[in-house]
């Protein structure tokens, strides 16, 4: 790795003053001071789409991930670095563009608007005028590399002959842009634009288009892909159109072109998948669809093709095919499930910790090639795969063994800065100090054996028969090992996925019990209901192995055993309403006083949501009884809540704003056990929570979250009468804080999307 990379990638945070000073980040951004923060964790295992790599530097890629992050590698794809949240957002539905000779310049769109970095993606500014938002790709003539042409997301080609400053529309294309091509051996001056619904040929440099399909069987266009050499006077143009089933007959496929798009003929060569039925019960359609193509100007016979499956094994499994002589034949290189014979794609945790991958015969999210060199590509799903050698060889992108350790069950990782998971907690053992754990979203839970340098994923033999979601642990005081967690097949409570109903909610979870640091799980749910346990605590004062435990049961309430996890009762008595019992976290203070949030409910998708329930409760009678505490100050969607470990009657308590007009989001803290309610921070209409420092009086932290307009992390040192950002941080949907017991000048925060996070305990100005 170079020293730069190295040293970007553990102090990470490049701001920008706009971001300092509260301004808008449609201005220009300038870096400030380094701070130090380090990702950690799982790398890898969320959505990543828009790939690029650099023509100028084969070593220099980005991608963009579906948690609102941007990323960028500087060695190949071994190792990347988050682009600071005040820099650039993700945006996966637009391809950046890299300069096709300056390295150092980079087009990107961030969250639809354009931006251009000059110093390789560490800082962006806003660029032109354009204001529609862009989608499919940004491309830079290569030969005349002010020439640059972008699709938006209403089906519109635009062209800028400035390098980005102006833009004017392409009269001619029209729909979801799939790409675009310049033409080298006519001085860039030919130009092609392909959609889904057609292919266009501009020959004046763009003032004129006209539609180039002869030839295509129907205009259902799916991938398009192009390489022209200027020294060979070559022009090789691929498409590919939807492929059908027609009387038993494969008709459809991939397309080539020799002549500038004036006629097209099939390019479904010899080795292609061409099967008009089922192989096994494991297809994902009857008919292999071709849906991108990949070709570079550095030789434009050769074309790659991505499929979906009609089989699970091969020939019917979905690959890489590749292609040397412009699509006469083909040869698949692309084997990704370590149980087929020509297995040629690294392991990464999940494929080794289950000796299976569990894709399902789709093609990638998003695919890149080296416009220079052809044998270097990049494909991604909840991870990138990449080769730089045609296909002979890929490495998975977003981790790679610890050193010295073998793939295998239990394996440990090391993180490569491509964090891009949901994480609720982050845990250190009370026992033994170098065991960290992190309660996952979709992962279900890792653990680091070294002090959090590198993490070990749960293998399928310690799965929880809920393993989508461990939401909270509960460690026994007395007897090392013994954890209790929440678990859950739902992911995403309490945020907006699940409140608005885009996510279904009324899949099963349980109570897990584990007696050896989390390496197996064994169910304790009799009695509860078959819903999401988003919470568990165990009381410290209870008997051992006859401990008092209470569970945080999604849309059911409050459970307690009394005989170590054996059994359980709901405790509901006050608690909510009949109509909105979705308790999501409960809190044991360490005088008894128990405490129990209830988030927010839409009664249907699109509906207001509804008051009832809703809101902060406490039980000073072991959960026989509640009450709600913040009735004077009532919140429509309160998200999180902390106590103050010193005295119970200090409270924080966070709230996102409840839409239609709605703006009571923010920090809320009482210090007299909820009798009034003070909203002491607002920074955005996503509040998460509020955090007590446990050994600094008056250190309150606060987090915002789902889009935070600027910096996601806040702390006072007043009691919340002022704030200060934590500008240094990159990833700005922050959820919660945790504290390290042996260090008090260090914080982990957790993160709706970004993985978790090491750092300062304050921000960088200090």
């Amino acid at each position: 790795m170079k020293p730069s990379l190295l040293r970007w990638l553990r102090t990470v945070a490049l701001l920008c003053l706009s971001a300092v000073l509260g301004q808008s980040v449609a201005q220009a951004a300038a870096p400030a001071p380094q701070v130090e923060w380090e990702p950690v964790g799982l790398s890898g295992g969320g959505g990543m789409f828009a790939p690029a790599i650099s023509p100028a530097d084969s070593n220099l890629m980005m991608l963009n991930c579906d948690m609102s992050a941007a990323y960028i590698s500087e060695d190949g794809g071994r190792n990347w670095g988050m682009i600071h949240h005040a820099q650039l957002r993700s945006d996966t539905q637009c391809r950046p563009a890299f300069h096709p000779t300056d390295s150092n310049v980079i087009y990107a769109s961030s969250g639809g608007r354009l931006k251009v970095s000059r110093d390789r993606g560490r800082t962006f500014s806003p660029i032109g005028d354009l204001r529609e938002s862009l989608s499919g790709e940004i491309t830079i003539n290569p030969s005349e590399p002010k020439v640059m042409l972008t699709g938006t997301r209403i089906g519109r080609c635009w062209l800028s002959a400035d390098a980005g400053a102006t833009w004017t529309l392409c009269q001619g294309p029209t729909g979801r842009v799939i790409g675009f091509h310049f033409d080298r051996t006519r001085q860039g001056r030919v130009f092609f634009a392909a959609t889904d619904k057609g292919i266009w040929r501009s020959d004046d440099a763009g003032r004129t288009w006209f539609e180039k399909t002869s030839g295509l069987p129907w205009k259902e266009i799916q991938g398009f892909a192009a390489g022209s050499d200027a020294t060979k006077n070559l022009v090789m143009l691929y498409c590919s159109v939807r492929s059908k089933n027609e009387n038993g007959t494969f008709h459809g496929g991939i397309y080539r072109s020799r002549d500038r798009g004036e006629t097209w003929e099939s390019a479904m060569g010899r080795g292609l998948n061409t099967e008009t039925k089922p192989a096994d019960q494991y297809p994902y359609g009857p008919v292999s669809q071709y849906e991108q193509l990949l070709a570079a100007d550095a030789q434009p016979l050769t074309v790659y093709a991505f499929n979906t499956s009609t089989g699970f094994h091969p020939p019917h499994s979905d690959t890489v095919y590749r292609s040397d002589d412009g699509g006469l034949t083909w040869r698949a290189t692309y084997f990704q499930d370590p149980r087929f014979k020509d297995y040629n794609v690294a392991p990464d945790w999940e494929t080794a910790s289950t000796g299976q991958c569990f894709k399902g015969g789709e093609t990638p999210f998003g695919v890149a090639i080296c416009n220079a060199d052809p044998d270097r590509l990049m494909l991604v799903r909840n991870e990138p795969h990449i080769t730089h050698d045609g296909g002979r060889s890929w490495f998975v992108g977003s981790t790679y063994p610890a050193p010295g350790q073998q793939p295998g069950p239990r394996s440990a990782w090391t993180c490569n800065g491509l964090v891009v998971t949901t994480t609720w907690h982050y845990y250190i053992d009370p026992f033994e100090t170098n065991r960290h754990y992190i309660a996952y979203t979709d992962l279900g839970m890792a653990c680091s054996l070294d002090g959090g340098k590198t993490w070990i994923w749960w293998d399928k033999n310690s799965w929880t028969p809920w393993r989508n979601t461990c939401y909270e642990m509960a460690f026994d005081p007395d007897i090392p090992g013994k954890i209790w967690g929440a678990f859950s097949d739902v992911h995403d409570i309490p945020n907006d996925n699940i409140i608005s109903e885009r996510h279904g909610h009324n899949r099963p979870g349980g109570v897990c019990l584990s007696r050896d640091f989390a390496v197996s799980w064994k169910a304790k749910a009799r009695g509860l209901l078959p819903k999401p346990v988003t919470s568990i605590v165990l009381d410290p004062r209870s008997p051992q192995n006859a401990r008092t435990l209470y569970a945080g049961v999604f849309e059911a309430g409050v459970y307690k055993s009394t005989d170590d996890g054996q059994t359980w009762t709901l405790k509901k008595s006050g608690l909510g309403d009949p109509s909105n019992l979705r308790v999501y976290r409960i809190f044991l203070h360490s005088d008894g006083t128990l405490f129990a949030i209830i988030c927010a409910k839409r009664p249907a998708a699109g509906k207001p949501l509804m008051s009832e329930g809703v809101g902060l409760y406490r039980s000073q009678d072991g959960a026989e009884t509640w009450e709600k505490i913040n009735a004077s100050r009532p919140l429509l969607y309160p998200k999180d809540f902390s106590v103050d470990p010193r005295n119970s009657h200090r409270i924080l308590l966070g709230a996102a704003d409840a839409g239609g007009g709605d703006r009571s989001g923010g920090l809320y803290f009482t210090e007299n056990g909820g009798e009034n309610w003070q909203r002491i921070g607002r920074e955005g209409p996503q509040t998460f929570g509020g955090y007590f420092h446990p050994k600094r009086d008056g250190w309150i932290y606060m987090t915002l979250t789902e889009g935070a307009p600027g910096a996601g992390l806040w702390l006072s040192r007043d009691n919340g009468q002022s704030w200060q950002a934590f500008n240094g941080l990159p990833f700005a949907n922050i959820q919660r804080v945790e504290f390290d017991p042996a260090d008090d000048s260090l914080i982990r925060v957790t993160t709706f999307g970004g993985s978790a996070w090491r750092g300062p305990a304050t921000p960088s100005a200090d």
